[in-house]
């Protein structure tokens, strides 16, 4: 069940909420619900992301491969436009 919280907006904030709401035919209730949704989600991909940064860049100082990021791009493209293509090679291993 979820539980009750208290959110002190500013005038201003609310009436633009309010006004969007009743535009789109939703509630303000429901407008902020989905707005907070979004941005936790937001903030865990981004943490999420720095995460993986960081151990990527840690594995790279203790020598796991490294790629030319042209070499990347070039065979992204020829994967996205559904042609098989070998990896690129590791300029160092």
């Amino acid at each position: 069940m979820p539980s009750p919280t208290t959110l002190k907006l500013p005038e201003k904030l609310k009436a633009r909420v309010a006004r969007l709401a009743r535009a789109t035919n939703r509630t303000p209730h429901g407008m902020m619900i989905e707005a907070i949704e979004r941005e936790v989600a937001r903030e865990e991909r981004y943490r999420s992301f720095v995460k993986e940064a960081l151990a990527a860049d840690l594995a790279i100082d203790k020598g796991a491969p490294v790629y030319a990021a042209d070499d990347v791009h070039a065979w992204l493209s020829r994967l996205a436009k559904d042609v098989k293509a070998p990896r690129p090679k590791a300029l160092k291993a």
